[in-house]
């Protein structure tokens, strides 16, 4: 269903507003969303699922407060593994999405081999998920941590280019 390319869809103002609004709100209604952006609901509809087809729209999901879901404790681990073969990044990485309190995951270039975003609800439940992804694979060399001690802002939505 989506894209495997990684060519850019070519998007027009329509396409950038109906982006735009869905960032803001993925719940919209159809005939909300079509109202917001000044298209017909049947051009609304058509736009939002070519472009969910091409893959510029992955997901739609709700954003939860981790505080009030009891987990709020935000860790930001950098993991250097011991040896970089395709095949030991490619373990370590299913390991770690595999992981229900692992965010995000990210191999990075120059520094550390991954950098995770964990998500959990105090330092006790991160000390468990540190003997599940980095204690028991011999492979991780290093582990370096930060704890999040204030979110100054999460905004998960891109800037899109104006729609003018």
């Amino acid at each position: 269903m989506n894209d495997s390319s990684d060519t850019a869809l070519p998007l027009d103002g329509i396409d950038l507003r109906l982006l735009e609004q869905l960032q803001r709100d993925a719940s919209l209604s159809n005939q909300a969303l079509a109202e917001r952006c000044h298209v017909s609901p049947a051009t609304c509809l058509r736009r939002v699922r070519r472009l969910v087809e091409a893959g510029v729209i992955e997901r739609r999901v709700a954003l939860l407060s981790p505080q009030r879901l009891g987990a709020g404790l935000t860790a930001i681990v950098e993991i250097t593994l011991d040896q970089q073969a395709a095949e030991r990044l490619a373990a370590f990485e299913a390991r770690a999405v595999a992981e229900p309190r692992v965010q995000q995951c990210y191999r990075t270039s120059s520094g550390p081999d991954f950098v995770l975003v964990v998500q959990v609800p105090d330092m006790q439940a991160y000390h468990a998920l540190v003997q599940r992804l980095f204690t028991t694979d011999a492979n991780v060399r290093n582990v370096k941590t930060y704890f999040s001690v204030k979110r100054a802002k999460f905004e998960p939505a891109l800037s899109l280019p104006s729609s003018s």
